[in-house]
């Protein structure tokens, strides 16, 4: 471990230490400390009798004692996590500083992408394809954020302080009272529940990411635009070549209403009005400190012709603001022209339509004229400075911040026809489907188009179900002529529908209305693409290989139809729901499935871990977008295709055979029964995590209608992990070749990502803990075949990489993953607990058993912290 780093965990840990020992007494805090003794020299000697003691000392412990000691290891998890989390932000800023060794990978950052790009294809095609750039993030909400908003608030304040210890500037005097605020911020962290005590409702959930947009997304992304420009131009020049800004927000939150009865019309219309005050108030806020900042003179800056008109066009608008600016500004034509700018932004937030703009575009053209004005004066400086900025920021946002995506089961379109057909009363299921489509109307006329045109429909079977959309926005509205401007996009989720997805697209293509929007849009297409239920469906390896082909076959419909195609990648944060590294997963597509255009879905703890700090999320987006640019050069694509058809036998042995194996356990008769009693399935529904449902409607005799993320969840819990290898090892197996296998793994992306995934779900399992997670039910056959596919696929991960152990190859990861394991095995047992106690006791005694269900809460929500991913 880094000096630094370890630095910060102890110096965390002691004062946890100190609040634990104030709290609960010197007995809590000796308590904590005989666990962790104990499940460390477990995890340095398994073959000690260490484990077998800790689960007597955690069976010891009264239901108050085992509560204190389950929030004692998480609020320990939370201090590591931002630890780690900030040496990560140091070590990033010493490589953009020049201290750290240089020898990066091409696709490791934008200036590598882009030296390897014009090698490939010469400075003006790449600076076509640059401009041509789209990184599109689609937040979702996805219940897999497992933190209160206090509780993030409070880890968030101690991050800034433990910030705050490397300025050398502090002094010793300093350093002691940033040692007094971090003990009383996690004294506040340890006294503040972990829980929530209900579930958050979608707008609860919209706020959250507001959250990210106020505190990251607004001031970051320009940030990443100049280190574009910075590849361009001469580092001595004041003008950037103006990069593309080339990242937009998408957002599923307050309008994924597939199963989610809690999104209605009226929440999709609040999460669209919420997300514009957002916008529009810090583009208000950045306009009003640029015109502030601007005090050129009119004898050192003129204004142009350009810049006079608009004055006076400004004046016409209203000559009190504009007499009010002018006194306060005199001769300062630049800043006079900004602070109304920011007034008239201010009066599109209050929809004050005398003075606001009807669109972005109007906003644009008049910074446009700012800008070129000063350039005019001979002040390049200040015209791609803050105005630059802020340029770039309306761009990204415009008036909505974020293009809310509806989303909607095929089923609940086709009912809603039938009812409509039926010619009787509509159901309040139907009403509620029209009145959807009404509300994407309103918005688009509120926000502007691009607020809300997208409509996914989850389970595309047929072009049908793509023409029920079209046609119950025009039942909606009246007509075709007022039905709101729609691209409707398929979603394909199941093994069977990607095997028939490019029939379904072929089919899609004769419909009337996707002509008129491929006419409308310059022929472009957007196909989305699950990962998470096709994973299961047939396991994750045969899912991996399904969508692998999925994509190169609808890339190649597309090409044949000179359609500009973007795949959506519906990626969930675990590896089980085809979570990973997104830059890595980029590079493994197959031959003309980007095309420079890269669209995903950040889920849950996703979300702040990708985007919750400036600087980290300048190095996500910096790395997808360096992938995204590499990954249609010539070089990358014959890289690809190659290995896809060197390898191709082995990839239709590992199919055939890891999904058989898959289907040996999840199609065994009681299957469904005991995965419930063997993982914490039904209580991961008690946390109150989001405003979805678990499940579809189904009970546990069958798995069809359990969402994904409840699915990768209980697994997680258990410490098994089984979504994200299981079949991998008997399809390994199968195969048989390691020389053969290990050629692979040095040449095929998309082997190469799933091996170096499963390496990494695989070093988070325990087998010691899975053992006694299995035992919870009465199938040894099922237990056993779960274990034996634990060993073969470990084996075979360390043969292929050519390791000692798992991650041996993985320094940072290994070492965050050795660092938490043995204190995840703490709240395990813990957890095993609470869950033997249910699983076995029918109790009368209300107090005792809400003891036993909080610990259980507890103890799930600390694993969450300590593994750091759910679902």
């Amino acid at each position: 471990m880094p000096d630094a780093l370890r630095h910060d965990v102890r110096l965390l840990g002691e004062l946890l230490g100190t609040v634990l020992t104030e709290s609960g007494g010197p007995e809590l805090l000796a308590d904590v400390e005989r666990l962790r003794e104990l499940t460390i020299s477990a995890y340095d000697d398994a073959g000690s009798d260490a484990f077998a003691r800790a689960e007597e000392l955690v069976e010891s412990f009264t239901l108050d004692r085992a509560e204190k000691v389950a929030r004692a290891f998480t609020c320990y998890f939370h201090l590591v996590n931002l630890a780690e989390e900030f040496h990560r932000v140091r070590a990033l800023r010493s490589r953009e500083s020049g201290k750290a060794a240089t020898g990066r990978a091409p696709e490791d950052s934008l200036k590598g992408a882009w030296a390897f790009l014009t090698e490939e294809v010469g400075e003006d095609e790449a600076r076509r394809r640059l401009d041509g750039l789209e990184f599109r993030p689609v937040l979702t909400a996805h219940p897999t954020e497992a933190r209160r908003r206090a509780v993030a608030a409070s880890i968030r304040s101690i991050s800034e302080l433990l910030a705050e210890r490397d300025d050398p500037r502090l002094g010793d005097a300093g350093l002691e009272a940033n040692r007094r605020q971090l003990l009383s911020q996690i004294d506040r962290l340890w006294r503040t529940s972990p829980l929530r005590s209900t579930k958050p409702t979608p707008l609860d959930e919209v706020r959250t990411a507001m959250g990210i947009f106020d505190q990251t997304l607004f001031s970051a992304l320009p940030q990443m635009y100049r280190k574009v420009d910075a590849l361009l131009q001469d580092p001595d020049s004041p003008a950037p070549l103006q990069a593309p800004a080339f990242v937009r927000l998408g957002s599923w939150i307050g309008a994924d209403r597939d199963g989610n009865p809690n999104v209605t019309s009226s929440i999709t219309r609040s999460a669209a009005a919420i997300a514009s005050e957002h916008v529009l108030t810090a583009l208000e806020e950045a306009a009003d400190r640029v015109g502030r900042a601007l005090t050129l003179g009119a004898d050192t800056t003129p204004a142009s012709e350009e810049l006079e008109g608009l004055w006076n066009r400004q004046r016409q608008l209203s000559t009190e603001l504009t007499d009010e600016v002018a006194g306060k500004s005199p001769n300062e034509p630049y800043r006079r022209v900004m602070l109304v700018i920011a007034e008239r932004i201010a009066a599109t937030r209050r929809r004050d339509a005398d003075l606001g703009y009807d669109q972005p575009e109007e906003l644009l053209a008049d910074l446009s004229v700012v800008q070129s004005s000063l350039v005019a004066a001979g002040d390049a400086r200040q015209a791609y400075g803050d105005v630059q900025d802020l340029i770039w920021q309306v761009q990204t946002f415009g008036f909505h911040l974020a293009e809310l995506e509806v989303r909607q089961h095929s089923k609940v379109h086709n009912q809603t026809l039938e009812d409509i057909d039926s010619g009787g009363e509509l159901s309040p299921m139907s009403q509620e489907v029209l009145e959807t489509l009404r509300t994407i109307s309103s918005i688009q006329r509120r926000h502007g188009e691009l607020a809300a045109h997208r409509y996914i429909i989850s389970f595309t079977t047929c072009a049908a179900d793509i023409a029920a959309v079209y046609r119950l926005a025009e039942e909606a509205l009246g007509s075709a002529e007022d039905a709101p401007t729609l691209d409707v996009i398929p979603l394909f989720e199941t093994f069977a529908d990607l095997q028939a997805s490019t029939d379904v697209l072929e089919e899609m293509l004769t419909l009337p209305q996707v002509q008129a929007r491929l006419e409308a849009t310059g022929r472009r297409l957007e196909v989305m693409l699950g990962y998470s239920d096709s994973s299961k469906d047939v396991g994750p390896v045969s899912a991996t290989l399904a969508l692998y082909d999925a994509q190169e076959r609808i890339a190649k419909w597309a090409a044949k139809h000179d359609i500009k195609l973007t795949l959506f990648h519906g990626r969930g944060g675990a590896l089980g729901r085809g979570g990973g590294p997104a830059n890595r997963a980029v590079l493994a597509q197959p031959p003309g499935s980007v095309d420079g255009r890269f669209k995903l879905t950040e889920q849950g703890e996703v979300i702040f871990a990708r985007y919750g700090d400036p600087v980290i999320a300048q190095r996500h987006i910096e790395q997808v977008a360096a992938a995204t640019l590499l990954q249609s050069t010539p070089a990358i694509e014959e890289r690809n295709s190659t290995a896809a058809r060197d390898f191709a036998d082995i990839a239709a042995t590992m199919d055939k055979v890891s999904r058989d194996r898959f289907y040996e356990l999840v199609h065994t008769e009681g299957f469904p029964a005991w995965f419930g009693e063997v993982t914490p399935q039904e209580e991961v529904g008690w946390l109150p995590l989001g405003s979805r449902p678990a499940r579809r409607g189904l009970s546990m005799e069958s798995l069809e209608d359990l969402r994904a993320i409840p699915w990768v969840f209980a697994w997680t819990q258990a410490r098994i992990n089984l979504t994200g290898w299981f079949g991998l090892g008997t399809a390994l197996a199968g195969v048989g070749e390691v020389e053969r296998l290990r050629d692979a793994y040095k040449r095929w992306p998309l082997f190469a990502t799933m091996i170096d995934n499963v390496e990494m779900s695989l070093a988070k399992t325990d087998e010691r803990i899975a053992r006694r997670y299995l035992a919870l039910g009465d199938r040894e056959d099922l237990a056993q075949l779960v274990l034996d596919e634990l060993a073969l696929t470990k084996q075979w991960i360390v043969d292929i990489t050519e390791q000692e152990r798992l991650l041996a190859g993985h320094r940072v990861l290994g070492r965050a993953v050795m660092l938490r394991s043995p204190y995840v095995d703490a709240l395990s047992l813990l957890q095993l607990r609470a869950l033997r106690t249910l699983r076995a006791e029918d109790s009368a005694d209300s107090e005792h058993d809400e003891a036993i269900r909080r610990l259980m809460l507890l103890s799930m929500n600390g694993v969450a912290a300590g593994l750091q991913n759910t679902g």
